[in-house]
């Protein structure tokens, strides 16, 4: 996934991203933020916060004196994140255009999140490292990553649609692959984040199946990562489309299965 698009095709995908809220990022993140055990006037760090999902349920369990910083690249997820904000009143939540591998703090953080994000750093390992210098001793990382067999005949279907119109679609998302799959158990999600220098580690696998319309199923290829399979000539990408869905039938239900770590920086 070329690095410097990331932020403007999570922006062509926001409102596809969002349609996938109340069935998948919603009760997710609210289940990343229990794990994290985020307490009143803890200071957070939401690591790739797209739409919100988890910098909203954060901010409340936090409370109104509490810092919460959601960083993104994609300006216009941050707009329906501050939208959200705005509306239930949460002036604790600050959100900020950036790269997370890079984001320093003035003060350390109680808690930082990372809610399906990690995978998609450029250098994984380096930028899962900066996160953990942005917590204090004491503090706590969560995170939130694709189970192994989530996701996988999906993506198979519309690999099999997308290699019709382009003979290798996969190049495009290489690299997030082979992140997803270093930490797709939990043996090698607890194995990394022992990498990292991380103690008292919890992972908790947590099974997730979610029914898609063909237009939700769209939405997701959309609104997420899948769309670097895509051909960038809008006629075949159509044609992708029709001949992915009707592989996919009239309604599908995604394996969406996840693995929900907590870990404490000593």
């Amino acid at each position: 996934m070329p690095e410097t698009s990331i932020g403007t095709t999570f922006d062509d995908g926001a409102a596809d991203f969002e349609r996938l809220a109340p069935s998948l990022w919603n009760p997710m993140g609210n289940a990343l933020v229990a794990a994290a055990s985020v307490g009143m006037g803890d200071s957070i760090l939401d690591a790739g916060c797209g739409t919100g999902a988890t910098t909203i349920p954060a901010a409340q369990y936090a409370g109104p004196g509490a810092r919460v910083d959601g960083v993104d690249l994609s300006a216009e997820m941050l707009a329906l994140a501050q939208a959200k904000a705005t509306t239930l009143s949460l002036d604790n939540v600050a959100l900020h255009i950036g790269d997370v591998s890079e984001w320093t703090a003035d003060e350390a953080y109680d808690v930082v999140l990372s809610a399906y994000s990690v995978f998609f750093l450029p250098d994984m390992d380096a930028g899962a490292a900066n996160l953990v210098a942005n917590l204090r001793h004491g503090g706590r990382l969560a995170l939130s990553t694709w189970a192994e067999g989530s996701l996988t005949s999906f993506t198979e279907l519309l690999l099999q649609a997308c290699r019709k119109e382009t003979s290798d679609p996969a190049e495009g998302i290489s690299r997030t692959r082979k992140n997803s799959e270093r930490l797709n158990t939990p043996e090698k999600l607890t194995a990394w984040l022992e990498s990292l220098g991380l103690q008292d580690i919890k992972v908790l696998a947590t099974p997730a199946q979610v029914q898609l319309s063909p237009s939700l199923a769209w939405s997701l290829v959309l609104g997420s990562g899948l769309r670097y399979l895509l051909p960038a000539d809008p006629e075949a990408a159509d044609r992708v489309k029709n001949s992915f869905l009707d592989l996919l039938g009239e309604e599908y239900n995604l394996n969406a299965d996840t693995l929900i770590a907590s870990a404490t920086r000593p």
